[in-house]
């Protein structure tokens, strides 16, 4: 295919008009109206093979996960999603490939009434990457710095089971479905993150671990957390492990892609109204504390030293 025929085709299957969209595909630059009286908010990721995703991923699989990494950001914001530009640089132009990756995109992007609007794509080493668009109404985003000494601290969903999926593809062994989708179709938690913005005190989303993540939280707030390692919420697979790897996974796995928030303790009640209406699992794991660091503690009130703060670029070899 040729540039111009391989966009036509993703727009096939992606919703590239809407509310908003004044110019989309096929100019230099599209051309957007942001509802009145909303701050924009903007978030980019990338995924390159052999880092975020191996040679022979399913396409459809990809084409979510791409925009659902960046929903998931907008989600810890308590943005509503609204446009995106994707970036494709592929080794060749296979139209079966194509169709499938777009149809993954596309029927998350009309799940969450996202519209494609630009992006570039060009031949070259495989890499997938989105520039997500949204609102949020003025000053009530959340962010990571308004963490307090005494908030509680929450987590969406369970712990480490895409870590625990990576793990056994990696190692040739079977994945079973729940495990593989936590893996390859994360739901981002968009309507939970516009349910906290009256409610959080600070959020994040969790890509890369649950400790390398409540990290920037607390110190983005300057304070430290205590967290009880037997309130983190696991799956029926995650309990079958041996004790050391489940906690392994769980706080430093990544990709589980819900959200980790804090809040007053009065709060509470309020936010497990919302998860319940929501049909999320939001779980109570620890606790904002004076200091600068993340204490783990087992359940009889002995200090834990986990061995791994999760995952960061640049400074340990891709898996």
């Amino acid at each position: 295919m040729a540039e111009f025929a391989l966009i036509d085709r993703l727009a096939r299957h992606v919703p590239t008009s809407g509310p908003g969209v004044r110019l989309s595909l096929g100019d230099d630059a599209a051309l957007l109206d942001p509802p009145a009286g909303q701050e924009l908010v903007a978030c980019t990721d990338t995924m390159n093979v052999g880092v975020h995703f191996l040679d022979d991923s399913d396409p459809r699989s990809l084409g979510h996960k791409v925009l659902a990494v960046n929903l998931s950001d907008l989600a810890a914001m308590g943005a509503r999603p609204c446009w995106a530009l994707l970036n494709l640089s592929l080794p060749r132009a296979d139209e079966a490939w194509l169709d499938a990756f777009a149809q993954g995109f596309g029927d998350l992007a009309r799940q969450f009434q996202v519209c494609l609007v630009g992006g570039d794509t060009c031949s070259g080493a495989f890499s997938l990457g989105v520039t997500l668009l949204g609102t949020v109404p003025p000053g009530q985003a959340l962010r990571r710095d308004g963490a307090r000494v005494g908030d509680r601290v929450f987590v969406s969903g369970t712990l480490g089971d895409a870590a625990l999926a990576l793990r056994k593809r990696l190692a040739g062994g079977k994945v079973d479905a729940r495990l593989g989708e936590a893996l390859d179709r994360p739901r981002p938690q968009v309507a939970l993150g516009a349910g906290l913005r009256p409610l959080a005190t600070a959020c994040i989303d969790l890509s890369d671990g649950l400790l390398a993540d409540l990290g920037h939280v607390v110190c983005a707030s300057g304070v430290g957390a205590r967290l009880s390692l037997d309130r983190l919420p696991a799956s029926s697979a995650l309990r079958c492990l041996p004790e050391h790897e489940r906690r392994s996974l769980q706080l430093g796995g990544g990709e589980d892609y819900g959200l980790c928030f804090t809040a007053a303790p009065e709060r509470e009640g309020e936010i497990q109204a919302l998860a319940a209406s929501l049909n999320v699992t939001v779980t109570r794991i620890g606790s904002i504390e004076a200091g600068d660091a993340i204490r783990c503690f087992l359940e009889d009130g002995s200090e834990f030293h986990p061995g791994d703060a999760g995952w960061e670029h640049f400074s340990q070899d891709a898996s």
